[in-house]
């Protein structure tokens, strides 16, 4: 566990604008984001968490002492509160208000994060430092990260902006609107999402579902398949070829759409990803 010992305590805020300060003896925490949980083992205070969502995976073999209390959306409210955590990390995106509130009495401190793009994850790393201890860790991660948006600034200077679009799901087929963390990801190495649809996009609008017959899908020049949610695979690659008549490949899902620590090794695989297809 690490024990960064600080001056005078600082209070930084979290996406809503709570004030959060170092925490006072052991944390308890329980957290509701895989991404976020992962940050959480990275960080080095991993023997903090007392709680996860099942889909909650990395690092699988320490998890595996982590009790489970449901899914990101379907949290068993009970186990949670068994487990009187002294901190809830959700996320605005992933985890339902309604959780968030039914919890607010039961944990002493819920921290609330809303990542729109990769440099937002400074931000996390000097949050989560500060509050768990474990702000040297914490600047070697937000040092990594500024190292890797640099690499990736190269990449996009390198290459012509290439527009493509990011599968999710088949039946019905989906994608990523532009004001998404997934879009911003690609975005960092020159890949630029399609649709674009003036005012920004909310809710399921983020994620639009569309036909292959839409006119707009004639500015696309590659197809990204992503492993997750929906796990497409090689003979996806082959259909999607034949409906869009583009180039079209396959992409680890995680690495363009999980933040906190995992965003570093993102950012250098899609880097390493988009000069690999320049090349053909």
């Amino acid at each position: 566990m690490s024990n960064d010992k600080g001056g005078a305590e600082r209070f930084l805020p979290d996406a809503v604008g709570t004030l959060h300060g170092r925490a006072s003896g052991e944390a308890r925490i329980v957290s509701l984001v895989p991404s976020l949980t992962e940050l959480l083992f990275d960080l080095g205070v991993g023997d903090q968490v007392v709680g996860r969502t099942g889909f909650c995976v990395h690092p699988r073999a320490a998890l595996r002492r982590v009790p489970k209390v449901g899914g990101t959306k379907d949290v068993q409210l009970d186990a949670v509160r068994a487990l009187a955590p002294t901190h809830l990390i959700v996320n605005m995106d992933e985890n339902r208000r309604e959780t968030v509130e039914a919890l607010a009495d039961a944990v002493p401190n819920v921290i609330v994060t809303h990542p729109c793009v990769p440099r937002d994850n400074i931000a996390l790393y000097r949050l989560f430092g500060e509050v768990f201890g474990c702000k040297s860790r914490a600047g070697e991660l937000e040092a990594a990260l500024r190292q890797a948006l640099s690499e990736a600034a190269a990449v996009a200077a390198d290459l012509p902006v290439e527009q493509v679009l990011y599968l999710i799901w088949r039946e019905p087929w989906m994608t990523v609107a532009r004001d998404t963390y997934i879009s911003a990801m690609l975005a960092e190495v020159g890949w630029r999402t399609l649709p674009d649809r003036a005012g920004g996009a909310t809710g399921a609008a983020r994620y639009p579902a569309f036909d292959w017959s839409e006119a707009w899908l004639a500015g696309v020049e590659r197809v990204l398949l992503s492993s997750e949610p929906y796990r497409f695979r090689e003979r996806h690659v082959v259909e999607v070829r034949a409906l869009a008549a583009r180039p079209a490949m396959l992409i680890d899902g995680e690495m363009a759409s999980w933040y906190g620590s995992r965003v570093i090794a993102g950012l250098r695989y899609l880097a390493a990803l988009r000069r690999e297809t320049a090349r053909g």
